[in-house]
């Protein structure tokens, strides 16, 4: 019986997608709840699988294709797989021990390595099977075919070179070696030819979730009467705190205390104060919120996501913590749902993870304020009329002046400070 693979409904709002990857080729076995292809939406990655044993039929659609929901994919040919192979196996002239049905089509063939993968494995003179994947189901990335060529000192002397040994070539050989970053890639790409511009260039297409985000930052900016205030927040505290409760935290509830929640439970704080921040335009209305989802920015292999702590005041730090966690995981896995991002409230962003001193972070639409945290670094202050040395934090609050006032955006900063400065405000409320 052949049962037609379709493109599943994809979430509210969500009509089409991008066929990324087939994981599956024309006529190849598959088993129940396989992946079969990669969907690209707006918002997120979705796999189809496979649902029920069989053999692949016919690829319908090709990578790159934008579908409909509901389109049809491909047709499996359901039972054809399994039970098909050991007849297969009898009818063979030489006598050989026959297939297992079940062994054989349980491992899932890792995905092709992506085209920045690939230009690598090309230059280097590799095979992805001969490079462990880091990447999802053992796909190979960028970073591995480096990894290996930078572990294998022996690769230097595999990259092809136009002529013999002479004395002038002499003179690279030593800047491979003394450069290791350098050792992927073959004489030719290092030095081309003058004006070969279009020989060094690299051109892949936009991924859909790529789109939306270039596309949706573009218009906050269009739309939005963006403004950015500054301040600064001395961490001695929370890191003090941090310290001393971290162990207990970790073994009490699972999860390691970071100061992702500590900042969330400040900024709900602000919110309650301030509430035009958590507010938003819609037509000629203003609509406060008294409900606190906020978003907290996540970079991904594939781009920036925001996964949404709903009802984020009503959870312990601890349960806030084991939600960002657990959206990490599933970000970085791409197992983030479209309801895993939608209705936030407010956004906080952590360029400090990367090493940002400052930043002027652009607002989540159609929200009306986001926070940018930077890295800490001690710097010198004055207290007491002394100067000493604090581990300080720039932080940047981005937010659209047609709903947020200046003086109301500098008091939102100024309470989160006086949070994270004083944390015992956290059990107070205050």
């Amino acid at each position: 019986m052949s049962i037609e693979i379709r493109v599943p409904t994809l979430g509210e709002s969500v009509t089409e997608a991008t066929v990324g990857k087939w994981f599956k080729n024309a006529g190849d076995t598959v088993n129940a709840d396989e992946p079969l292809v990669e969907l690209e939406t707006d918002k997120v990655t979705v796999e189809v699988p496979a649902p029920s044993s069989g053999i692949l039929g016919e690829i319908l659609v090709q990578s790159g294709t934008t579908v409909a929901v509901g389109a049809i994919l491909a047709a499996l040919n359901e039972g054809g797989g399994a039970k098909a192979q050991p007849a297969k196996s009898e009818a063979k002239a030489a006598p050989s021990p026959p297939v297992q049905p079940a062994p054989a089509p349980v491992a899932v063939q890792a995905p092709p390595p992506p085209p920045a993968a690939q230009k690598a494995l090309t230059e280097a003179g590799l095979e992805a099977s001969e490079i462990h994947g880091s990447g999802r189901r053992g796909q190979v990335l960028k970073e591995d075919v480096l990894a290996a060529v930078a572990s294998a000192p022996s690769a230097v002397h595999e990259v092809p070179s136009p002529a013999p040994v002479a004395p002038a070539p002499v003179t690279n050989v030593v800047a491979i070696q003394t450069a290791p970053a350098l050792r992927a890639f073959p004489q030719e790409a290092r030095l081309p030819a003058a004006g070969n511009d279009a020989a060094r260039e690299e051109r892949v297409k936009m991924s859909r979730l790529r789109q939306t985000i270039a596309r949706r930052l573009k218009d906050a900016q269009n739309t939005a009467a963006m403004l950015t205030t500054f301040n600064d927040v001395d961490m001695s505290a929370v890191m003090a705190l941090r310290a001393q409760y971290k162990d207990i935290f970790e073994k009490r509830h699972g999860v390691k205390l970071g100061f992702m929640g500590l900042f969330v439970k400040a900024c709900i704080q602000a919110l309650r104060d301030v509430p035009a921040v958590n507010a938003e335009i819609d037509g000629d209305d203003l609509i406060y919120k008294n409900y606190y989802h906020i978003g907290v920015a996540v970079g991904t292999e594939k781009g920036l996501v925001v996964p949404v702590v709903r009802d984020a005041d009503r959870m312990s730090l601890a349960q806030i913590e084991q939600r960002i966690n657990e959206y990490g995981k599933r970000a970085r896995d791409g197992r983030l749902s479209i309801e895993d991002m939608q209705g936030g409230t407010f956004t906080i962003s952590n360029g400090g993870v990367y090493g940002s001193l400052m930043s002027t972070p652009i607002l989540n639409a159609p929200q009306s304020g986001i926070l940018g945290m930077h890295r800490i670094e001690e710097r010198p202050i004055v207290k007491g009329g002394q100067i000493v040395a604090r581990p300080m934090m720039y932080l940047a609050l981005s937010y659209d002046h047609r709903v947020v006032d200046g003086k109301e955006a500098v008091t939102f900063l100024v309470r989160i400070k006086e949070c994270l400065e004083d944390p015992q405000r956290f059990i107070l409320e205050l």
